[in-house]
């Protein structure tokens, strides 16, 4: 099993080309599966972590509902953003700057072959990380991602989470909103769920911009605790 890891920082990149370039190295995980199960070879699969920001765009989820859009094409040019709909499960959600994303491209037949373990561990990751800023945050139960104050009429979603998996390999993933530009988020019903607010950490934290490397850094470190994986290369 290879437990490696390649980290790449994309930096400022448009979605499109950012959701191309996983599949690309999905598709290259998957053959590489089919060929050792076709020809009994015993290639390694490699395993990847994408960190990126996106230009404001909006994703449905392929079981979402297009009513959760609140915007018009016409709407949505004079703000700027683009919309995309998309194979990951889960409903509606919106990336922009000041958010970090992540995208694990991982064969988890070198971890562990359990999706709903995989998605508990991108969420303890989060959790973990916004821990070492004093900010304590939760599971919703039945709700991906990661919440604060759950259970009260203040709950708030400061990460929102989901996935594609095929033949044990994993895409897209989270969305922590670290310095976010939370009206764009009024222009959709985050995630299908409606009365829940949204959140991001310089405004838990009261300052007007948090450090989005020193961000990365910690949760690369609580990643690669949890999931046992080493660093191929550095970001």
């Amino acid at each position: 099993m290879n437990k490696t890891i390649d980290i790449q920082d994309l930096g400022y990149k448009d979605y499109k080309d950012t959701w191309d370039y996983q599949e690309e190295l999905f598709k290259a995980i998957v053959d590489t599966k089919i060929k050792n199960r076709r020809e009994g070879t015993d290639l390694q699969t490699s395993n990847h972590f994408l960190f990126v920001e996106h230009p404001h765009v909006y994703t449905l989820g392929k079981s979402g509902d297009l009513s959760n859009l609140l915007l018009n094409e016409t709407q949505l040019k004079s703000k700027g953003a683009t919309f995309y709909k998309i194979n990951r499960g889960g409903d509606i959600t919106y990336h922009g700057p000041g958010q970090i994303v992540g995208y694990p491209i991982l064969d988890l037949e070198n971890f562990f072959t359990d999706i709903h373990k995989y998605l508990r561990f991108l969420e303890e990751m989060i959790i973990l990380t916004l821990a070492e800023y004093g900010v304590k945050s939760e599971r919703s139960p039945g709700e991906t991602g990661v919440w604060l104050d759950v259970g009260t009429p203040f709950a708030r979603k400061i990460c929102a989470m989901g996935v594609r998996a095929s033949r044990w390999v994993t895409m897209h993933g989270f969305a922590l909103n670290v310095n976010a530009d939370l009206g764009y988020f009024d222009n959709i019903i985050p995630c299908g769920i409606r009365g829940k607010a949204v959140t991001s950490l310089n405004l838990e934290l009261g300052v007007e911009k948090v450090d989005e490397v020193q961000v990365k850094a910690k949760l690369l470190k609580h990643f690669v605790s949890l999931f046992g994986a080493v660093i191929l290369k550095e970001m």
